[in-house]
């Protein structure tokens, strides 16, 4: 696997350098989050709650048989639901994120390094480095952006864009192992 390690660390590289210009240079995800238009109402009710950073769901309920309660149908109807994420209070940690972002992109082009290696091994051609990898690492990137529009309402547009990064990142990944792939 040390052959490998150029490839790895190049297309983690090269993909973490083209997801900071998608999301810098071109405006496409600036309006994924909305703006409350009570927002200074609503953090001054959250702040009186003193809520931990977490996932919260609204209106939350504590089993199956409660959701089927007419108390909890009516809130239900008469909303709002949702979900909620709090974070710690602060400026935004963008060099904490950078490094996770980063260290997630070395892991996704280990595991198409990994996938292409058990599979091909060194010495494999362009073309068939680029295929599996590629599709490994759209895999990795996008497809995981699909059970948050299913399951917690993340709009399906804001999905629709995450799976185009996941392609592009997919693509620049394929390309730099099929360019550093190991010869025989």
């Amino acid at each position: 696997m040390e052959t490998l390690l150029l490839p790895i660390l190049v297309s983690a590289l090269f993909v973490f350098v083209v997801s900071s210009m998608l999301h810098m240079l071109i405006p496409y995800h600036r309006g994924d989050a909305k703006h409350l238009s009570a927002e200074d109402a609503f953090c001054d009710g959250l702040r009186q709650s003193n809520p931990k950073p977490g996932l919260y769901m609204f209106p939350a309920c504590s089993s199956m048989k409660d959701m089927a309660s007419e108390t909890m149908i009516q809130k239900y109807k008469t909303g709002p639901v949702g979900f909620l994420t709090i974070i710690k209070p602060g400026a935004p940690a963008m060099g904490k994120s950078l490094l996770q972002w980063f260290l997630f992109t070395i892991l996704a082009s280990f595991c198409a390094a990994y996938v292409v290696q058990f599979s091909m091994g060194p010495g494999a051609e362009y073309p068939q480095v680029f295929r599996l990898s590629g599709t490994v690492a759209i895999f990795i990137y996008a497809l995981g952006y699909i059970p948050q529009s299913i399951w917690m309402g993340i709009p399906w547009k804001n999905t629709v864009k995450f799976l185009v990064d996941g392609v592009i990142y997919g693509l620049t990944t394929a390309g730099t192992m099929g360019w550093l792939w190991p010869a025989a």
